[in-house]
């Protein structure tokens, strides 16, 4: 809500009020049409002074009729509010945040409370917690002030560093005229090639530094304009406003800090010269074939600044909830998942190998929905909201279900390929990273409608048969995973870099399945150690969570990063478990 003043004021009080002055306090709408109106009255739900013309509004609007006006010479002061400009309403209903849900650190509005967040143990209001974190506010502050100090820092030395590289470019000239002077016509021709180069290595690298001063423009801009807004928000906001802030921003003081952090241990002096062949000869050959120089382009990190270096943080986890895996009924075995995936909404997708079946499960691992297939599946991947996709470990197909709300499950559409694929998951909103069955690719792409093609990068050539590899796809980092069963080891590929890790530990025996966890390190099933492995994208090995299940074959991460589900494959003691993941 923006603040209004209360126009001019007149009193007869002591202080520093003029004797015989009388208050008077304008009306607020004709005030904004550049009108002169004293106020007569104050409305407490409009939260205006208006003039007796003005105030006739209330009469004709029946949902005005209960506002409460009174004499506005009965107002001694009208409570100042702090204009949060929208960050206190709710991004979904645009409604007024009142509560905050403590279970999900969240805030919510009364809307969000009742059909959101019902079933959370703790949601209270804002007024009555807002003054807890008192420290947020200066921790906000600080994180803030050293984004930009850093950011400030990198232009600094991107503005050195630009001005070095002039002058190094020079420099290169003026030492190739010097030995021009000796051997005439062949360094005119060095000139123009050397001095080509390093002009070009110039242009490109004054773009980069040009980039990177622009960017640390921007977050110093951003960060001074959060700090204004927090200090504006802690003198004249109320402590509920100042809570909702902190909250509204910690979010985006975390990814400026990150912005800024990538900025900082990027920091590079750029350095061009040219040194002469101690042993210069000169044989009959143009000067295309033969430079008695070369160009040096160099990078280095300044002292003054320390690189950041990534703490891989060890995740922990804590069991929810288990169920065991039995024949019922008139089964002629016993259940065998071989997929596992949480849809958005928080429901776990199972596909049953023995039975043929596409499962359901709720939060506590009820089983809420069933379909039967007519292949054998393999795997299962969430593809949206409602959608999700089964590889056929008999087939040459894959599967899209649509999964209701109210746990219907019916067949969307079948794609044909070309191979048949055991793992999938999802690669971006358009394409899988699958596993093959039994072919010289251990891992391909396939997108959604069925075009498959190859990674660029030097996997094992050799045949995975079922249930001796899984795969998945690091997103962030743009690297595949590939596990070799009988290897006992673990293959990282960076795609970009057409690079590998590959993962041998005590600790790692027989994996198979594999997750990206919520850090983007890797979680992997060793069925012989019974557990769950942590490794890091390097290749470190970072943890091992021992199991209460034997072989432990698939692990999955739910989409909000919070819960695992792991099942196994052992006769007579088949398991289905969730996990809550902390750090």
């Amino acid at each position: 809500m923006a603040e209004k003043g209360c126009g001019n004021m007149e009193n007869n009080s002591s202080g520093d009020a003029v004797p015989g002055r009388i208050e008077q306090i304008l009306c607020q709408p004709c005030s904004s049409k550049d009108k002169q109106t004293v106020a007569d009255v104050f409305c407490s739900i409009c939260d205006e002074f208006q003039c007796l013309d003005c105030s006739n509004i209330h009469k004709a609007y029946a949902f005005m009729k209960n506002h409460k006006l009174v004499n506005a010479i009965d107002i001694k002061a009208k409570p100042v509010s702090f204009d949060m400009k929208g960050l206190d309403q709710c991004d979904e209903h645009q409604k007024q945040l009142e509560f905050f849900c403590e279970d999900e650190n969240q805030l919510c509005c009364s809307t969000c409370a009742i059909v959101d967040h019902r079933k959370c143990h703790s949601v209270v209001e804002i007024q009555k917690i807002a003054g807890r974190s008192a420290s947020a506010s200066s921790q906000l502050n600080a994180s803030l002030q050293d984004i930009r100090e850093k950011a400030e820092t990198v232009i600094k030395y991107t503005k050195s560093s630009k001005e070095q590289l002039d002058q190094d470019v020079k420099e290169v000239s003026l030492k190739i005229r010097r030995m021009r002077d000796d051997v005439m016509k062949l360094f005119d021709d060095l000139e123009v090639s050397v001095a080509k180069d390093a002009e070009s290595f110039k242009t490109e690298t004054l773009n980069k530094l040009t980039r990177k001063q622009s960017n640390s423009e921007k977050h110093i801009a951003d960060a001074t304009k959060s700090l204004e807004t927090i200090d504006n928000v802690h003198q004249k906001g109320t402590s509920s406003q100042q809570f909702i802030l902190e909250q509204k921003m910690k979010k985006q003081v975390d990814e400026l800090s990150s912005n800024v952090d990538k900025e900082y241990q990027r920091l590079e002096t750029v350095t061009v010269s040219f040194d002469f062949d101690e042993t210069l000869k000169l044989p009959p050959l143009s000067i295309s074939d033969y430079i008695p120089g070369q160009l040096t382009l160099k990078y280095s990190v300044p002292e003054a600044v320390k690189p950041i270096t990534p703490v891989d943080p060890i995740v922990k986890l804590t069991k929810i909830t288990s169920i065991d895996l039995k024949k019922t009924g008139d089964d002629a075995e016993e259940p065998l998942y071989t997929g596992l995936d949480f849809l958005p909404d928080g429901r776990l997708v199972a596909v049953d190998n023995k039975k043929k079946k596409c499962l359901i499960y709720n939060e506590k691992l009820k089983k809420v929905g069933s379909f039967q297939l007519s292949y054998i599946p393999q795997s299962v991947v969430a593809v949206s909201v409602e959608e999700v996709a089964i590889t056929s470990a008999n087939k040459y197909q894959i599967d899209f279900l649509r999964v209701s709300k109210s746990n219907d499950i019916s067949l969307i559409r079948t794609c044909k390929v070309k191979t048949k694929y055991e793992s999938i998951c999802m690669k971006d909103e358009r394409h899988f990273v699958v596993g093959t069955i039994d072919d010289t690719r251990p891992v391909r792409i396939v997108s959604l409608s069925g075009e498959e093609k190859d990674f660029s990068i030097n996997c094992p050539n050799k045949k995975y048969p079922i249930g001796t590899s899984a795969c998945t796809y690091i997103r962030n980092s743009d690297k595949v995973v590939l596990t070799d069963r009988y290897e006992h080891t673990v293959y990282i590929y960076d795609i970009r870099t057409n690079t590998s890790v590959v993962v041998k530990d005590d600790q790692i025996n027989e994996p198979v399945g594999v997750a990206v966890d919520p850090s983007d390190c890797l979680l992997v099933c060793s069925i012989k150690t019974h557990s769950i492995v942590q490794i890091s994208q390097t290749g470190r090995v970072l943890s091992s969570y021992k199991l209460d299940m034997k072989n432990p074959r698939i692990v999955c991460v739910s989409k909000n990063k919070s819960i695992i589900a792991v099942t196994n494959n052992f006769k007579g003691e088949g398991k289905l478990q969730l996990f809550k993941v902390t750090y």
